[in-house]
């Protein structure tokens, strides 16, 4: 080749290695590392594997609960009580300041009550405050009467009588157990009295022994000391 051609060649040449010369390096700048294979056999590094998202626990659904009904109180815009009610307890206010005489006498005036629950409430009232068990069997009775009472004239006296009949029934169980406890005592004092007289006899009997004279002894003999 002239020398001409060659020294227009050699520029060319060079531009093409260059060339080639960028490619490589732009190749090697993005190619992935390859795994590094060591000589002594060892298991190369894993690559990082993308993180997983972590699953929020589950959580139990409270269990609904029934609400709480709030307790009946009494206000002012409670139902007004009824005239009969009212004046039931008057009466009864009007019998605790009464004597056991004029009692009584209360007791008799009212009379039989027959099947009007008025009356009956206010005899069981009365016999109420003699405090006598067997008052308090009779006026129980009365307030029973008027609870399973059909007539209309009944429904504003039952709940009266219910809470009268209650508390007769727990003063009733309270007396029968004070009778009970009495009929213990009054068999301890008996048994203690048929003690007391068996140890008296006993008594007697020494006392007896000690006062008597001691026998002559026979033949003239002198007793033993």
């Amino acid at each position: 080749m002239p020398t001409n051609a060659l020294t227009a060649a050699h520029p060319l040449r060079v531009a093409g290695f260059a060339a080639v010369l960028i490619v490589s390096l732009a190749a090697c700048s993005t190619a992935p590392a390859a795994p590094e294979n060591t000589d002594n056999g060892s298991v190369p590094t894993p690559l990082a594997q993308p993180p997983v998202a972590a699953v929020p626990p589950t959580t139990a659904a409270p269990v609904a609960t029934a609400p709480i009904q709030p307790p009946s109180v009494i206000s002012a815009e409670t139902p007004p009580v009824p005239d009969v009610i009212t004046a039931l307890l008057s009466y009864a206010d009007r019998l605790h300041a009464l004597s056991p005489t004029d009692l009584a006498a209360e007791i008799v005036v009212q009379g039989d009550p027959g099947n009007v629950a008025l009356r009956q409430m206010q005899l069981a009232l009365a016999l109420m405050y003699l405090r006598q068990p067997a008052d308090t069997a009779r006026s129980l009775g009365l307030l029973q009467r008027v609870i399973t009472h059909t007539g209309p004239e009944s429904l504003p006296l039952k709940p009266l009588a219910r809470l009268l009949a209650n508390r007769l029934m727990d003063q009733r169980r309270l007396e029968e157990a004070t009778e009970r406890q009495a009929q213990q005592l009054r068999d301890s004092q008996r048994r203690i009295d048929q003690l007391n007289e068996r140890l008296e006899a006993m008594r007697a009997i020494e006392r007896s022994l000690t006062t008597r004279p001691p026998a002559a002894a026979p033949n003239g003999a002198r007793p033993n000391p």
